[in-house]
């Protein structure tokens, strides 16, 4: 007899437990009990964001060819393609921040090469409460120290990502994973489990307690019992994983394998139902034919452990000892578990004993769907009112600036990246810091580029203009290393779903990104959700992080950041695709940091606008016209302007004056709003600045003619009044010391303090 009490505590609810009654006729045992809980959940099963995710076109369109678990795959040309995706481990990295971590890098990449491509590149978004509190300190390095052990370890290069800090991330910080891969488009691996008597390989490495109910741990709000849910989170193996990656890829390229599955959340669960229900077939396993780390574990805790580093593998009947060969040669576990059936049942022995026997479709496909309420907060109408002009300039431009690049958020994060194997492999061609990493792919003329971004603070105070405002940014990141966007992974980081105002935000979000993404014809083509980001302290800001893909057609014509090494004499331009009348203030990081407001309504978006810049950033890099590209966001036009002279060591005069800004001039708008469409270009001569302004005004984009390279301050003037005169030594101080200064107080070296 099942108790009440342990379905409740597994997740599910009264009408969830009836519809399994229903589904099995019987009561459940307790390891389908945990089935269904773990599949059940949010994390795996999507039951409150689906409806929502079906504005996604690709997303519908894979929801209803049952493909929703696949990383997205974007041909490069006629023979190669580019696989990516981007997952959450949120959750337990709040609990234990290395392995946590750690694991999601593991976890990310393993979407990657069960697909059959080799893994290229890893990046990571990044959220954290302020670095005066010793907890987010301790969160922050050792969530760093994770990234870099399993990338380093596992030879995968960590090319690029973002890292922000505000208050609403403490206690609940966020760990997006993303990575990239390679793929011959005519190899691409199934996870399906077709062929009836075909026998199912389990490999990589056996099987512990670690990580069981990590999926539900997931699908609830951080509490004070947090600490206790360790448990829950994940070991990880990078030197394993690297010869799993190996293995992997042999045993695809050998032609033995029709269908293969990580075992990620759920588990033995997750992977032996998907691949079923997506091959419309049932199987059979024994776990006490499962290598096992522990001999006492049982039916339940087998299925659904998170132990890392597994793959399930479906073989061609006969083949078997000829893959369990290939992973054995690679000193890795394999071992013949079960086999695919007719019945379409998941069906779980234990030596030879029935333990569960559930449809595969009822763990997967038939997870009950919910539409939530939505109700939008009682604080947007009251921020969103704010009237921006009632902030007076300060009485420091430079000391704004200064403020703005000691920001944690905005400086520079050199402590992070050090740690960080960008080169291995050899393929990186723009390290990180850069508006995007590029990479060249072997075998093609081709490269490309790829960023993750976002801004909670837009989504907090508008999360429709919010999420358009993410993918713009995201495509003009791309666009500004001369690649062109062309498809998009998102990871999408909400508080509580069932609070009708969180969910309005989600629901409001997705609409932002659906057009946005529409707008710029990059489809979404994979991606994750990840609720439930919320302590008793209150939620997170409403966080959608964009992982961009862009393909240069020619990896030789890219562009860079940073002023050229030799640039002296260049002209500055300033490239505006439309005018904001706020000057993008509201949201700023201006506003907050150096005002300690965050109101207002976020920069204005115009996506059809935002395009044409992109096509033209795009088009002008092709043709050899900029020196230097670099996109304006957090901190504004001053920011953007620090960060190009800090990159080159070398300064710029800047007269603002020469803009056409309209009759009311506000100084603070200009240097530090962060008004979107707009890029700091810099050309070498007066025939490619004629060829520019033509271009852009074709389009509806101005070209403004703002400022020279040269000299060793950043020198910015509003006609006859100098706003700033700073050393660019003085800046790179300030940019640089801001982590590492705040690193450097004393760091909480236990779980609790």
């Amino acid at each position: 007899m099942i108790d009440p009490q342990m379905v409740r505590e597994m997740g599910l609810n009264d009408a969830e437990y009836q519809q399994i009654l229903g589904t099995l006729k019987r009561e459940p045992t307790v390891t389908e009990l945990g089935m269904f809980s773990v599949m059940w959940s949010e994390h795996c099963g999507y039951k409150y964001s689906r409806p929502v995710l079906s504005l996604f076109k690709n997303y519908k369109a894979a929801q209803e060819q049952g493909a929703l678990e696949n990383a997205g795959v974007i041909p490069l040309d006629d023979k190669i393609g580019i696989v990516f995706k981007v997952e959450s481990h949120n959750h337990p990295s709040a609990v234990e921040p290395f392995q946590g971590a750690a694991t999601g890098v593991g976890g990310i990449l393993r979407d990657i090469f069960t697909m059959g491509a080799r893994p290229i590149a890893n990046l990571n978004s990044l959220r954290f409460g302020p670095l005066e509190e010793p907890r987010n300190r301790y969160l922050f390095e050792h969530v760093v120290a994770g990234i870099s052990h399993y990338g380093n370890c596992v030879g995968v290069p960590t090319v690029a990502g973002e890292i922000y800090f505000h208050p609403c991330y403490s206690g609940n910080p966020l760990v997006n994973a993303m990575a990239v891969g390679v793929v011959d488009l005519d190899s691409i691996a199934s996870a399906a489990a077709s062929g009836v008597g075909n026998p199912v390989i389990y490999v990589g490495s056996s099987t512990g307690k670690d990580g069981i109910h990590g999926a539900t741990f997931a699908s609830v709000e951080l509490g004070p019992d947090s600490e206790s849910k360790r448990p829950n989170v994940q070991m990880g193996d990078p030197f394993l994983e690297k010869l799993l990656i190996e293995a992997t890829l042999e045993a695809l390229a050998s032609g033995h394998v029709v269908g293969i599955q990580d075992m990620g959340a759920a588990g033995l669960t997750c992977s032996t139902s998907e691949t079923a229900a997506k091959a419309g077939t049932g199987m059979e396993i024994d776990v006490r034919k499962v290598p096992l780390r522990e001999a006492d574990m049982t039916p339940y805790e087998i299925m659904l452990s998170e132990s890392q580093e597994r793959m399930l593998c479906i073989a061609k009947a006969g083949t078997e000892q000829l893959v369990m060969d290939i992973f054995r040669k690679w000193e890795l576990s394999a071992a013949v578990i079960g086999f695919v059936t007719d019945d379409g049942l998941v069906r779980v022995k234990d030596n030879g004993v029935v333990v569960a026997e559930v449809p595969a479709r009822a763990l997967t496909n038939e997870c009950p769907t919910y539409y939530l309420e939505t109700e939008e907060p009682d604080y947007i109408a009251a921020i969103q009112s704010f009237d921006l002009t009632s902030i007076s300039e300060p009485e420091s431009y430079e000391d704004a600036l200064l403020a703005l690049l000691d920001s944690p958020s905005l400086a520079s994060k050199a402590w992070v990246t050090d740690q960080y194997d960008s080169m291995v492999q050899t393929q990186t061609i723009h390290m990180p810091g850069s508006d995007a990493a590029i990479l060249r792919i072997r075998g093609s003329k081709k490269g490309i580029a790829v960023k993750l971004d976002g801004n909670g603070r837009y989504g907090y105070l508008d999360p429709f203009v919010g999420g358009q405002i993410a993918v713009a940014e995201a495509a003009r990141n791309v666009a500004c290393t001369g690649a062109r966007p062309v498809a998009v992974t998102d990871n999408l980081n909400f508080a509580n779903p069932e609070k009708p105002t969180g969910f309005w935000q989600f629901r409001r979000s997705v609409e932002g990104l659906a057009a946005a993404t529409e707008a710029f014809d990059t489809p979404v083509v994979s991606g994750n959700v990840s609720f439930y980001n919320e302590t008793a302290a209150g939620p997170i800001f409403p966080t959608p992080t964009i992982g961009m893909l862009g393909v240069l057609d020619d990896v030789n014509r890219r562009c860079a950041a940073a002023f050229r090494p030799d640039g002296e004499g260049d002209t500055i331009v300033l490239l505006t695709a439309y005018d904001d009348p706020t000057y993008g203030l509201g949201g700023s990081e201006y506003l907050s940091k150096v005002h300690g407001v965050e109101a207002g309504k976020p920069p204005l978006v115009n996506l059809q606008q935002e395009r044409a810049l992109a096509d033209l950033l795009v088009s002008c890099i092709g043709d050899g016209l900029f020196a230097s590209c670099h996109d304006i966001s957090d901190g504004g036009l001053a920011v953007c302007l620090a960060e190009k002279a800090i990159s080159s060591s070398q300064g710029a005069l800047v007269l603002l004056s020469r803009c056409d800004f309209g009759e009311t001039v506000l100084p603070s708008g200009l240097l530090f709003g962060e008004a979107q469409g707009r890029c700091v270009v810099t050309i070498r001569t007066e025939k490619q600045f004629t060829v520019l302004k033509e271009r852009a005004s074709a389009v509806g984009i101005r070209a403004n003619w703002i400022g020279t390279v040269g000299g060793d301050t950043l020198r910015v003037a509003l006609g006859p009044d100098i706003l700033f005169d700073t050393p660019v030594t003085r800046l790179s101080e300030i940019s640089a010391a801001a982590i590492p200064g705040r690193m450097e107080r004393p760091l909480a070296h236990s779980q609790t303090e």
